[in-house]
């Protein structure tokens, strides 16, 4: 039999062995293992005046309660709509911008998902309760809101408050282990003082009554912005990291490992003209900027930001990031790269051509959908 009257054979024999819902892994081996990481997950930025002006128009229309637990805006990836991602940012990780208005409770409930919260705007009265524990949040502040935990979030402040919700929805979804449960009020009872972790571990120290504390979840709840950035400031002592600039990432001070165990919390700080280099890794990444402005090339494109966009970088592109601004850019981060580590998937990978930075071909547009 030649060559070509054996491929005819074999596609017969596929044709027929389908009927059956079998496959030949001969012709097919390829789509599944494949020689790098292969996804359809694109780059993207988000302006944050556009999500903020968007969600002040929402905020009249929709009141919370039941029938509305959240007025929540999220980013949506359009490369992941055709496959009916709905809500997702990157195929592991949804991001969403929440409001609440001054005097608004959004009621008590618990799910499988992961989630934090990062304060982007609002310093007045605005407060999370997880499991009864009350914390008072700020700009800048990281808040867990560990997997089947009760939560709730109040504002007994006078302005709006807007955060960044980051959640393992698309992991949890694909694993199929999602549970949702509302609470039967509003609010789940509080149960000692507010930011009780916080005084408990936020320096640093622990009371010796937590000695015997271990594990997860993480017993902070509330990272303050004020000692991150203490910290950060701290790094400036030594040698930044070549491709993330002064760096930190949010730890259970228990563990030493990360926050939140399966969502990867990250706070970058680039001076005034740093322009890090390009490396890729498997785990995929949402980016807030608190402050500053610059850009990122990922994969030769140029993403510009300002204070309050958001940007994604997916799994295993080159990306570096640029302070063009005078004054410090601090850039905070969501991963998947807790769950990467646990499964032995992650992997990175520095550029070594051009001194380890891209030459940009194009500057991002976003895209608008056909009407």
């Amino acid at each position: 039999m030649s060559q070509s009257e054996a491929r005819i054979a074999l596609n017969e024999f596929a044709a027929k062995i389908s009927e059956e819902h079998l496959g030949p892994l001969w012709d097919n081996l390829g789509h599944m293992i494949t020689l790098k990481p292969k996804h359809e997950v694109i780059p993207y930025l988000w302006k944050w005046q556009t999500i903020r002006n968007y969600l002040l128009e929402a905020g009249p229309l929709l009141a919370l309660g039941r029938e509305s637990e959240r007025r929540v805006i999220y980013l949506q990836n359009p490369s992941l709509l055709k496959d009916g991602k709905i809500g997702y940012s990157t195929n592991t990780l949804y991001v969403g911008v929440q409001l609440l208005l001054p005097g608004e409770v959004a009621p008590s409930h618990r799910h499988s998902q992961a989630a934090i919260r990062f304060i982007i705007e609002g310093d007045g009265g605005a407060y999370t309760t997880v499991d009864g524990e009350k914390t008072y949040m700020e700009r800048g502040d990281l808040v867990l809101t560990p997997p089947w935990t009760w939560h709730d979030h109040g504002h007994e402040g006078t302005e709006p408050v807007f955060w960044m919700d980051g959640l393992d929805v698309g992991l949890v979804k694909t694993l199929t282990g999602s549970f949702f449960e509302p609470y039967h009020e509003n609010k789940y009872p509080l149960s000692g003082p507010p930011d009780g972790s916080v005084a408990r571990y936020a320096s640093g120290v622990r009371a010796i009554s937590e000695r015997k504390r271990k594990g997860y979840p993480s017993p902070l709840i509330n990272y303050k912005w004020s000692n991150i950035k203490q910290a950060l400031e701290g790094l400036e002592r030594l040698d930044p990291d070549p491709y993330d600039g002064y760096a930190v990432d949010y730890i259970n001070p228990t563990t030493g490992g990360s926050a939140d165990a399966r969502i990867g919390t990250t706070m970058q700080r680039l001076t005034p003209g740093m322009h890090t280099k390009a490396h890729r890794h498997v785990h995929s990444a949402v980016y807030h900027v608190l402050e500053g402005s610059g850009y990122t090339v990922i994969e030769g494109q140029k993403f510009e930001w300002e204070q309050g966009d958001f940007f994604v970088v997916p799994p295993w592109l080159w990306h570096e990031h640029v302070n063009t601004g005078t004054g410090t850019v601090h850039l905070f981060s969501v991963n998947d790269r807790p769950v990467m580590e646990i499964l032995g998937l992650e992997q990175e990978e520095e550029l070594r051509d051009n001194n380890g930075q891209q030459e940009v071909a194009r500057t991002f547009e976003p895209a608008r959908l056909s009407k």
